[in-house]
């Protein structure tokens, strides 16, 4: 262990008297406490909720009793129902080349999300609270533009709603009383372009402190230098006054203290200190090490405040070779994300979201873009842990509209503030290594744009110079030609992949990022013939669209974008791209493209992953590509088609490999290989004279020296005959807030899957849980997520199962007509340390 370092400045008496206090509290009594240091509660339980307009809510006397009881993070929109009638207005869509308007249905998820709601909720401070404490109060976020009132009296309020921010409420708090908190957020129709759910769907926090304390996000670490040998981490602390010193120790990812470093030189309420820390481990995706920084603030009394800090030592690096991370050349397999989590809305979950990015790690996933907002918290935590490289994106309108009550009309008063507390909140998160100031805002476009860009890229440098800066363009002619790709730290180009040569020979950034790729849609499951190229535009064809479902033989996408294909070229063949973020990594609710003009529809088409967290096809044509550490062997379609005997069923293999054969009834189909002829000769193995007969599919991968490495086979299916159950996670914590993904699908007899099952189930749970949610991942089903009852579709569902506070067993029964219900038993266990791990 480091001996505790001190740092020398000009001698006088009284900071030598600092120096020799700070010394003894430390070397004699390490834990030495003069009063209650800060305490953080976490304001879940016991809101009280009601929608709709109430001039009186706010007030102290107002009776509540008749409200519902809720928990925090919640949001009161999901539950629905389904309408057509939600949101649903004329509208010009630029994003989607549209050059008139049109009637649009289910583009924000066709859920009841507009109007007005009220939370109210009371707490006490701790009995260790004293007059000359400061009380926090912390959000996460609120959607949207919620007026906070204590005690009656108004606190302040937020326009955001994707935005962290808090007050001071000492002034406003009472001791040894309830204090009654009023939380009011209103949402108005043509606000958003996707599913911006209602509510507070982020937590929220109190905060009790010192007077004597360090600010709120007042801790900024950095390491500005970084190698193998040694790292030097920067840190800046600020503080509630000048005449204090500051303890900082430094324990890496084994828990083990590795440097200390004390100091009194406060300048303008800010210290700095430089820590060198020998033989750093570094974080990346693939080894995501964190350490802790241990920050302890000293008045004249002792040990005033503590703050906990997790970091990672990591350097970044862009230029003409490309992007570098820790020194090495990479690029970035990155995919974008929604807020939303499919049935649960946006109300934040730890354990919905660590089954997200779970589910993207296996597919070869190291980077995500937080489309179009700022993240939450828990996500960037997660994502430093589990070792995902983040875009944190700030806004999807600057002044110049896309909605009629979008963004643009709080971007003059608020821009600045919002990029601050966004910066100030999320900068210690070694994941974050680029932000993005917008998406394919208007402004791209006008003279006057590289001006605002400039404006808002110059405040992301001054709070954060370590950071490169983004925009997804998707308008490049304008935006070469007015500057405004130009000035930008990185060229986010948004689909456009014919103009990528173009913009990299006239732009001087030396190179490009995918900011926004492919956008190539599909439905789990669902196969169309004959099995041709789909570019849909806003008509669709009445005839083969009539279901509403898109072909996930995936060769569809919409006019302004394209197939996974030449997004993978474009990396693979030119040094000067630095990777892409495909558009998306899950389905989310809203944005039904190609069918929002039509009903019904009421989700994304373009997730690599369903709705219900379930892979499409595409998922493994990614993995193929991304994946390095385990192979990738995929069949498609289904082999189940009634009344299809001898017609051309074409099939299609991604692979790892380079080669495979494929046999149907043991008969062979010929032997495929990889090659340029087409792109999707260049990565996808297609047999496209497949003759369909019942019976068994299957392919034989070769390894690169012609030997059979590797096969898969599917199987005709008979009739629907018993359920089967399969659950993510078996043991859950008891916190009232853990989930369990269960999968539900049907086989026959035999046990093979019933790739076409449409069966209605049912859902109970018993003992120590209770039933939250089902999902089956159609993007055309009206079904509410919170009735224990769903359709299966192509085969499949989810059902999630959330723990209660209490330890025990779980029991999850699933029955439907005509099947074989079956049961699957899980486990609450009370614990702080249970990893979300599969069991």
């Amino acid at each position: 262990m480091e001996k505790k370092k001190i740092m020398l400045y000009p001698m006088n008496y009284k900071i030598t008297q600092k120096l020799f206090f700070v010394l003894i509290v430390m070397f004699i009594s390490d834990t030495m406490v003069f009063g209650q240091l800060r305490t953080v509660t976490e304001l879940t339980e016991n809101w009280k909720f009601q929608k709709g307009q109430n001039d009186q809510a706010y007030k102290v006397s107002f009776d509540d009793g008749f409200w519902q009881m809720v928990t925090v993070p919640h949001d009161w929109a999901i539950y629905g129902p389904f309408d057509e009638s939600n949101d649903k207005y004329a509208q010009q869509i630029h994003e989607n080349m549209e050059k008139d308007a049109a009637t649009v249905t289910g583009r924000t998820g066709a859920l009841p999300f507009i109007g007005e709601a009220w939370y109210r909720n009371s707490f006490k401070l701790p009995k260790s609270y004293h007059k000359e404490q400061k009380v926090i109060l912390a959000f996460d976020g609120v959607m949207s533009e919620p007026k906070v009132y204590l005690n009656g009296q108004k606190v302040g309020e937020w326009n955001y709603g994707y935005n962290y921010f808090y007050f001071d409420i000492t002034d406003l708090v009472k001791q040894g009383e309830e204090n009654l908190l009023a939380v009011n957020c209103i949402n108005y129709e043509q606000q958003s372009r996707w599913y911006p759910g209602a509510g507070i769907y982020r937590k929220v926090q109190l905060i009790v402190k010192n007077e004597n304390s360090i600010d709120h996000w007042g801790v900024s670490i950095t390491t500005p230098v970084v190698s193998a040998e040694l790292s030097k981490v920067n840190i800046k602390t600020k503080v509630s006054e000048s005449d204090l010193s500051l303890v900082t120790q430094i324990y890496n990812p084994k828990g083990q203290l590795v440097a200390t470093d004390t100091t009194t030189n406060c300048i303008a309420q800010e210290f700095e200190q430089n820590i060198r820390v020998p033989n750093p481990l570094l974080w990346s995706p693939e080894n995501p090490e964190l350490y802790t920084a241990v920050t302890k603030l000293y008045n004249e009394q002792g040990l005033s405040d503590e703050v906990k800090t997790i970091f990672g030592i990591r350097s970044i690096t862009y230029g003409s070779e490309g992007f570098r991370l820790n020194g090495e050349l990479r690029k970035f397999k990155g995919v974008c994300l929604h807020h939303d989590l499919g049935p649960l809305g946006t109300a934040v979950n730890i354990a919905a979201l660590r089954r997200q990015l779970t589910i993207l790690k296996d597919m070869g996933v190291d980077a995500i873009r937080t489309t179009h907002n700022m993240p939450a918290m828990e996500l960037l935590e997660l994502c430093d842990e589990m070792g995902f490289m983040v875009m944190a994106e700030a806004f999807d309108e600057w002044k110049e509209p896309k909605m009629k009550n979008g963004y643009h009309r709080f971007f003059d008063t608020d821009a600045e503030k919002d990029i601050i507390n966004m910066v100030h909140a999320t900068r210690n998160h070694p994941c974050i290594v680029m932000w993005s100031t917008g998406n394919e805002v208007p402004d791209q476009k006008t003279t006057a744009g590289p001006k605002v860009a400039r404006y808002l890229q110059d405040i992301f440098h001054r709070e954060d110079p370590t950071r490169p800066v983004t925009a997804g363009m998707n308008q490049i002619e304008a935006t070469m030609k007015n500057g405004f790709a130009t000035l930008l730290d990185v060229a986010g180009l948004n689909y456009r992949t014919e103009k990528y040569t173009e913009a990299h020979e006239m732009l001087s950034q030396g190179f490009l990022l995918g900011a926004e790729t492919a956008s190539t849609i599909s439905s789990r499951g669902i196969y169309k013939f004959p099995v041709e190229k789909r570019v849909y535009f806003r008509k669709i064809d009445t005839e083969k669209d009539a279901d509403h479902q898109c072909s996930s033989y995936d060769l569809s996408h919409l006019i302004w974008s394209n197939l996974p294909e030449k997004d993978f070229a474009l990396q693979d063949d030119n040094p000067w791209t630095i990777g892409q973020f495909v558009w998306t990594g899950f389905d989310y609710l809203g944005e039904p493209s190609p069918f929002q003009n039509t009903w019904p529809a009421r989700s994304s088409y373009f997730g690599i992953v369903d709705l219900a967290g379930l892979p499409k096809d595409r998922y493994y044509l990614y993995r193929s590509q991304w994946n390095k550490m385990q192979s990738t062997l995929h069949i498609l379609p289904h082999w189940t088609w009634p009344g299809r005997e001898g017609e051309t069923t074409p099939v299609f293999v991604y692979t790892s490999y380079d080669s495979a054969e494929l046999f149907v009834n043991g008969k062979s189909q010929g032997v495929q290989h990889k090659n340029d002829s087409t792109l999707q000769n260049r990565y996808r193995l297609m047999w496209m004279d497949v003759k369909y007969e019942p019976g068994t599919l299957k392919v034989v991968a070769f390894d690169k020296d012609g030997k059979p490495a590797e096969e898969r086979q599917v199987v005709t299916a008979g009739e629907p005959y018993r359920i089967v159950l399969k659950p993510d996670r078996t043991v859950l914590n008891a916190d009232g807030e853990d989930l369990s993904f269960v999968t539900v699908s049907v086989v026959d007899k035999n046990g093979i899957p019933c790739p076409t099952a449409s069966n209605r189930l049912n859902f109970k749970v018993t003992g120590a849980g209770t039933y939250r949610a089902a999902c089956n991942g159609d993007a055309t089903s009206l079904e509410v997520f919170h009735e224990p009852t769903m359709k299966l579709f192509s085969g499949k569902l989810v059902v999630v199962v959330k723990s209660t506070k209490e330890a025990g067993s779980i029991e999850l029964n699933v029955q439907g007509k005509g099947l074989k219900g079956t049961t699957v038993n899980l486990e609450s266990t009370i614990t702080n340390n249970l990893k979300n791990e599969k069991k």
